[in-house]
């Protein structure tokens, strides 16, 4: 067999060493399906395997991870959000192909896009300042994350040009738009912790936003706002010195995400995570890692310590699902979102996170309100709110336990067929359908 024959040989093997082997098991658990994934050990494969799951609105369970050596396994429980095993062949087989493939890049989502990075201090009537700016300079808000923490602000906005449709790539324009994002985010006293910029590439949405408070240092500052609903998290971190681990617990309310959000953060510090049990009851979760930094030694200092506690909180606590949430669905315009926001305003409501994307001309928008200083907005300002944006179009989705009574008579009042919450089943469809894997999501 000649050389260059050999190498073609050797590079298969390697290939199906390192690839990734997925089994998806519907029998073994009567409540989940389970998703086992084996590979070759490298960094930040737990991470992507994770990543797959929740961006496909996915809820975690349980989960059983182990990598001694060079090789990595792991089981996860999985349901769709409304606690239903997956059933969809379409959904079984883009997870089996996109945890088989090496890495997982979402970033080809937002080709044709340019990206706007936004940090700094949070104000009631921000986001709406920041979408006036956007629709007076001709800027085509297409997609948009926005996460609030302890009096900061992260925000990540995807725009094109109104007229041409195209990226924005004129030098000159992206000045004004970055200047003028700086003024607004400056504020009255707020100079050295502003930060704008323009990028044509951004890997991906949730993970540059935690990077982006993180580098903000949103863990070290103090909360101005306490909203009611805080649910305490709790973080605690051991050194097994015996096996050279780092031991951290973590307890918090469960939610979509979480896990993502912590193994995210454990990454980006340069933390592996060798051995982990998710575990999830009722509305909590408990979850253990079996850390070391990428080096291979455990946690040295009871600084270092610290600090890791802080930055696990912080990035459980980024997404929390404060306030009432409110769901837009409507048909796309110029100005929409500067209209929306302005309306929040002007009724003082503060907007605490935000999604928005544009799906087929049609902006379907989530946003969490509370009142100016943090707690739970007035049902009737709500309800005041809904009638100047229309009440077919925007919709309560999320309340406060102390607006279920009034939440189950509305539904009842005018019926369950207007709702625009989509189900775990149509989002999962539509993330397939936006990456051209199937013909239709309805």
């Amino acid at each position: 067999m000649e050389w260059h024959a050999c190498l073609d040989e050797y590079e298969k093997l390697v290939i199906r060493m390192t690839t990734p082997r997925v089994v998806i098991d519907n029998a073994v658990c009567p409540t989940a399906t389970l998703v086992k994934v084996d590979s070759a050990r490298r960094d930040g494969v737990l991470l992507d395997a994770v990543q797959v799951l929740t961006d496909l609105n996915l809820s975690i369970k349980k989960a059983y991870i182990s990598s001694d050596g060079q090789w990595f396994m792991d089981v996860f429980h999985v349901t769709d959000l409304n606690g239903n095993k997956l059933t969809d062949e379409s959904v079984i087989s883009y997870i089996e192909q996109s945890l088989e493939a090496s890495f997982h890049d979402r970033s080809h989502e937002f080709n044709g896009l340019t990206a706007l990075e936004l940090t700094g201090t949070d104000r009631v009537g921000l986001l709406s300042e920041v979408f006036a700016v956007l629709a007076d300079l001709q800027c085509d808000v297409v997609d948009a994350k926005l996460w609030t923490h302890n009096g900061r602000i992260a925000s990540l906005i995807f725009v094109k040009d109104c007229k041409s449709g195209s990226p924005i790539n004129d030098s000159q324009q992206i000045d004004r738009i970055e200047a003028r994002l700086r003024n607004i985010l400056r504020g009255d006293n707020d100079i050295r912790s502003v930060r704008t910029s323009v990028s044509l590439d951004v890997t991906h949405t949730d993970r540059r936003l935690h990077q982006m408070m993180f580098a903000d240092r949103d863990y070290e500052k103090k909360p101005v706002l306490q909203c009611a609903l805080d649910s305490p998290v709790t973080v605690t971190v051991q050194n097994w010195a015996e096996r050279g681990y780092s031991v951290m617990n973590v307890q918090c309310k469960d939610r979509a995400k979480l896990l993502f959000d912590v193994v995210c953060t454990l990454t980006d510090m340069q933390y592996v995570v060798f051995h982990a049990t998710i575990n999830t009851a009722e509305d909590k979760a408990y979850m253990e890692f079996y850390i070391r930094h990428t080096d291979g030694t455990p946690i040295s200092s009871e600084a270092e310590k610290q600090r890791v506690i802080q930055c696990l909180r912080a990035a459980v606590e980024r997404r929390a699902s404060n306030g009432v949430r409110l769901e837009l669905c409507i048909p796309d315009r110029q100005g929409l979102l500067a209209f929306v926001t302005r309306t929040f305003r002007e009724n003082g409501l503060n907007v605490t996170r935000t999604e928005i994307s544009t799906t087929r001309d049609t902006a379907l928008n989530v946003f969490y309100v509370t009142d100016a200083i943090g707690n739970i907005a007035d049902p009737e300002i709500i309800e005041s709110v809904r009638q100047k944006i229309g009440l077919g179009n925007l919709k309560v989705k999320e309340l406060p336990l102390v607006y279920h009574g009034k939440a189950v008579r509305e539904e009842q009042a005018v019926g369950v067929g207007g709702a625009v919450l989509l189900s775990l089943g149509s989002l999962v469809r539509r993330n397939l359908y936006n990456l051209g894997l199937i013909k239709s999501y309805s």
